[in-house]
């Protein structure tokens, strides 16, 4: 991570190296907070940050569901977040917000604890690597399960949840894979570390219902909206672990990953091996959309 002048912190601008926390934060101690992931890209017109607001009203659903209070509205936090790229100078970027508990309370209860919000932006190239985007990474399901929504709150992007998704992407990378594929508690795919899946067969795409247990990407809900623009049958529903292995295509998608092929799952590859035409178009029509050249969706981008 390479480190940009400013964090924004409580309504402060402060420098990189100033950012800090106290090591009694409850947030620290018990992952209790949430966050979300954001791209910015450079266009045409100027530096675009891709459905910004839509990211910020998940953030607060999120506190919400937690019961973390914000002090900060939506258009307070859109606002910070486009003052910040501006000032780190940065065309294209990720933007990364977290509200989370402070000091003044220790144990599970966060009663009297302080709130801190933060957004923090700096450069950030493919996620799973360029090499991954243009031909395919390899996954492995994973032999940890997706947390469930009787464990905890799956489609809440919250911080101690995401201990699931890092057992699962470290056991993935020690048996040589690029990432990993989480089924739910009843043996259904989910979805994978940190990103969301889809499953092309006969020329049909499938993903996973949010009941599944996996995150309301707001990447996904993009992808399903362009594919289905352009003619394809886009069907929410539970897909079987055989199903990966019968797949024509499989991708994943979100904020940090865009629009990634998988050309191999449990050492079986997928279709020919290669990203296929669906996965393609897909991705492009993403990427069209994200850099300001696709029209129709014009309104998901927010100018800085």
């Amino acid at each position: 991570m390479q480190p940009t002048k400013h964090i924004w912190m409580d309504g402060s601008l402060i420098d990189w190296d100033d950012a800090t926390v106290h090591v009694l934060a409850h947030g620290l101690h018990y992952g209790t907070g949430a966050f979300e992931g954001i791209r910015a890209y450079e266009t045409e017109s100027g530096t675009a940050v891709f459905r910004l607001t839509e990211h910020i009203e998940r953030l607060q659903r999120s506190c919400k569901a937690l019961m973390v209070p914000v002090d900060w509205k939506v258009a307070d936090l859109v606002a910070a977040s486009k003052e910040l790229l501006s000032l780190n100078e940065l065309t294209s970027g990720y933007i990364r917000p977290i509200v989370f508990y402070g000091t003044g309370s220790m144990g599970l209860n966060p009663a009297g604890a302080t709130v801190h919000t933060i957004i923090a932006t700096w450069e950030w190239g493919a996620y799973l690597g360029e090499e991954g985007v243009a031909n395919g990474i390899r996954v492995k399901v994973s032999s940890w399960r997706r947390i469930g929504q009787d464990a905890l709150m799956p489609n809440a992007k919250l911080t101690g949840g995401y201990i699931n998704s890092v057992l699962a992407k470290q056991e993935a990378l020690r048996a040589g894979y690029d990432e990993a594929l989480m089924l739910n508690a009843e043996g259904f795919v989910a979805e994978g570390s940190g990103e969301n899946l889809f499953v092309v067969r006969d020329g049909v795409v499938r993903t996973p219902p949010i009941t599944a247990g996996v995150l309301d990407g707001i990447t996904r809900e993009s992808v399903m909206t362009l594919l289905r623009d352009d003619g394809y049958e886009v069907i929410e529903t539970e897909i079987a672990r055989t199903d990966l292995y019968y797949a024509d295509e499989l991708f994943f998608s979100g904020t940090a990953a865009e629009v990634t092929p998988i050309r191999e799952v449990d050492d079986r590859p997928v279709g020919d091996g290669h990203p296929g035409p669906v996965t393609k178009r897909a991705q492009q029509m993403f990427m069209d959309s994200v850099t300001g050249k696709n029209e129709r969706h014009a309104d998901w981008l927010e100018y800085v």
